[in-house]
């Protein structure tokens, strides 16, 4: 790729490892989350990161890679798909990928058994960056975006997988209701994963830190800035994509 996280560590694993791993995720929006996880850093945004539905681990490398000292990365699966073996797979992708034991913490449990206090009594404290990529039905991401916010640090950061996606076309219902419920929350990007016409992830935060990350990302990403934006009533959005332009429709 032509553009970086500008974090050694997250840009070398997406460039030599991330493949290796197992999943879905892409590495541009590997790289996008990569660098809003550094700028966090240098704006004095401290915390942890976690994530449901990590698999095999490969989107949760990339993001623990991120952290700096006293930070630690929590993942969340049921690691029984598909067998088994799946927990000592994951735990044996980030020791060769460079991520040690210390440094994460696995839960194996259904997210839905899960509270804030059981995320916060594993960590210590609060989490600057959430991605969420559990069950992909209505109601359980409404849930997942509840146990999100309720342990997100003021300034925090939620990451949703497979919006748009044609396989899950009421994730984005739920979205959108969940928004309409939290009124001082914006979409801050759409992240598309490989095209202008495919599945994306989007970043949420509250409106205040919205100014803290978009001029960035369009000064940082201004080749993959698709201009127009993302609408959302009252407001745009950056959109960030490999091939920023109007899609061709055969």
């Amino acid at each position: 790729m032509a553009f970086s996280s500008g974090n050694p560590a997250v840009d070398r694993y997406i460039a030599e490892g991330y493949e290796t791993v197992r999943g879905m995720s892409s590495a541009f929006a590997a790289t996008i989350c990569g660098h809003v996880i550094r700028r966090q850093s240098e704006l004095g945004i401290t915390g942890h990161i976690a994530e449901i539905g990590t698999f095999e681990g490969r989107f949760f490398i990339a993001m623990a890679l991120g952290l700096v000292d006293g930070e630690r990365a929590l993942g969340i699966d049921t690691f029984n798909w598909p067998n088994e073996g799946l927990l000592d797979l994951f735990h044996s992708h980030c020791s060769r990928l460079g991520l040690p034991r210390e440094r994460y913490t696995a839960i194996k449990a259904d997210a839905r058994d899960l509270s804030a206090e059981d995320i916060s009594r594993r960590l210590g404290g609060p989490v600057r960056f959430w991605h969420l990529d559990g069950d992909h039905a209505r109601d359980q991401l409404i849930a997942d975006l509840d146990l999100a916010e309720a342990t997100l640090h003021r300034q925090g950061i939620i990451c949703l997988d497979d919006m748009l996606h044609p396989g899950y076309p009421l994730l984005i219902v739920a979205v959108h209701e969940w928004l309409e419920r939290h009124p001082d929350w914006r979409v801050l990007c759409v992240i598309d994963r490989a095209d202008i016409v495919a599945a994306a992830k989007f970043l949420l935060c509250r409106k205040d830190v919205v100014p803290l990350f978009d001029q960035d990302l369009m000064d940082i990403f201004k080749a993959q800035h698709w201009v127009l934006g993302s609408e959302w009533e009252r407001y745009f959005c950056v959109v960030l994509t490999p091939h920023p332009r109007i899609a061709v429709v055969d």
